[in-house]
């Protein structure tokens, strides 16, 4: 890294270098493993900046978990712009979460950032509400796709929702133990069939 890449990062505010700093460590390392000392060096900010910024880890935690979130969404909505059908917008939810799995990340690809995550806090923390919370978004991104494909049939496009997201889930949990997102794309597939049935 150069001289001006390290003085321009350092112009970013310390808020945005603690999350980048915490995503890379807690996906890479785990929640539990990763400590405040390093997010901080490996931000390049003073300890006081981190609590200047999250009241506590837990904060920092659940900042990591909503960015995440949104980091997602933006995979989706990229993807739903040259979606023409409901078909197609439920193809795009699989995608997005294939786009996920190719990031370049650190160790390789471990799975859903959130779900390591949350196996990781206990039951009642908050941060697991915010999981909880995107796992049944994407359930109902998928189920509003396809009430616009089953129009006369809701019961039927609830349960098929509810199918497809345990086959993205699984998808990804497999997906994080091999390393890499080919069974994301053939959970893609297997909907895709699945769709045509519908």
């Amino acid at each position: 890294m150069s001289e001006s890449d390290v003085s321009a990062g350092r112009r970013r505010p310390a808020r945005e270098r603690l999350l980048e700093a915490a995503a890379r460590r807690f996906y890479a390392d785990g929640v539990a493993a990763t400590g405040i000392d390093t997010i901080t060096t490996e931000a390049g900010v003073a300890k006081m900046s981190l609590y200047n910024n999250f009241s506590s880890k837990a904060d920092l935690v659940r900042a990591y978990l909503d960015a995440r979130h949104e980091e997602w969404l933006g995979l989706y909505r990229a993807r739903l712009e040259g979606v023409d059908g409901p078909r197609e917008g439920v193809l795009a939810v699989f995608d997005a979460y294939a786009d996920h799995a190719a990031f370049a990340y650190e160790h390789g690809f471990r799975g859903c950032g959130l779900l390591n995550a949350a196996a990781e806090l206990p039951v009642g923390d908050e941060g697991r509400a915010v999981v909880r919370a995107h796992k049944e978004e994407v359930e109902q991104l998928l189920a509003g796709h396809l009430e616009r494909l089953l129009p006369d049939r809701p019961d039927e496009a609830r349960a098929a929702a509810e199918q497809l997201s345990f086959l993205l889930e699984g998808a990804m949990a497999r997906a994080g133990l091999e390393g890499d997102g080919e069974r994301v794309r053939h959970a893609r597939s297997m909907a895709a069939a699945m769709l045509e049935r519908l």
